[in-house]
């Protein structure tokens, strides 16, 4: 396996599109077909299934994609150790994580990481889904951040901060007055039955904070009425506190948008609903002393 023909075979894989493969290769779309047919015939057998324009591995290619993967993984391992070796002053960081989560946490986090190491270039690659997935199959990431996630063996899992999930109102709902003190609750504690009528604007099921709003619904035989879906936080919390509705949202994105937005914001649950920020990278894969470093600033800048 040579890691040219690595990195070609990867990027047809990965678009299942020779067209689209050989525009991120930056290589010519007869370039790669001859490679294909090269690499295949070396092989004895074929790697893709054409169905139409979609190339779908066959057995041998899924084979061929599992050991390819574990060679690009040592290899950029072998050049992480070999710079942290050589200078511990530069590097550079691959981090995947939810387009907002940047607003709420990279500034606070990168200003205390830049003291350490002001020589290290980090990119930040925003997903909008499957990003525990992107550290499976994308070897040149090096952890990500996340807030829901399916225990993989392969993946290890460091808790970097909690949080609840709060209620958003406008900051002159009348219902605020109900709010009392409660045990375990950072927030005034409000009775999510009183909102029984109150519209709703929330996040796609697909999204945690979705998924526990819809969890929260069923735990009080409540169905508001949902006039708005939207993948953003921010935008939940301005329409919420411009009087459109009532909405959920991390503690994180709350203490960000109040400094933009009045609102009111509350407790709820019974108990309340926790939300678990992790930073998550492949099990036995070599973490660079800056790596390191960035994971324990999380924890103690986020927490």
């Amino acid at each position: 396996m040579d890691f040219p023909e690595l990195q070609y075979f990867l990027a047809i894989a990965r678009h299942r599109n020779l067209t689209r493969a050989a525009q991120e290769l930056y290589i010519s779309q007869p370039t790669l077909t001859k490679f294909l047919q090269k690499q295949e015939r070396e092989l004895g057998g074929k790697l893709f299934r054409k169905n139409g324009h979609q190339y779908d591995l066959t057995f041998l290619g899924q084979r061929y994609l599992e050991y390819a993967q574990k060679v690009i993984a040592l290899n950029q391992d072998w050049r992480k150790e070999l710079s942290d070796m050589s200078s511990s002053y530069e590097g550079e960081l691959n981090i995947s994580l939810p387009p907002m989560r940047s607003a709420c946490l990279i500034p606070q986090l990168l200003t205390e990481f830049h003291k350490v190491h002001p020589g290290v270039h980090i990119n930040f690659y925003e997903q909008g889904h499957a990003i525990q997935d992107s550290l499976l199959t994308e070897t040149k990431l090096d952890f990500a951040i996340l807030s829901y996630w399916q225990a993989h063996p392969d993946l290890t899992y460091e808790l970097i901060k909690t949080e609840e999930i709060l209620l958003v109102l406008h900051a002159d709902h009348p219902l605020a007055k109900h709010a009392v003190p409660r045990k375990f609750c950072r927030y005034p504690w409000l009775d999510l039955g009183l909102l029984a009528e109150e519209p709703f604007i929330l996040h796609f099921p697909d999204q945690n904070t979705g998924r526990e709003a819809r969890k929260l619904f069923e735990q009080y035989h409540i169905q508001p009425p949902v006039p708005f879906l939207t993948r953003d936080s921010h935008t939940c919390i301005q329409l919420a506190s411009q009087g459109l509705g009532a909405c959920f949202a991390p503690e994180s994105y709350v203490q960000h948008s109040a400094f933009f937005w009045p609102m009111q914001v509350f407790s709820v649950g019974d108990p309340p609903v926790i939300n678990h920020l992790v930073i998550v990278h492949r099990k036995n894969s070599y973490l660079s002393t800056y790596a390191q470093d960035f994971i324990t600033i999380a924890k103690e800048c986020l927490k």
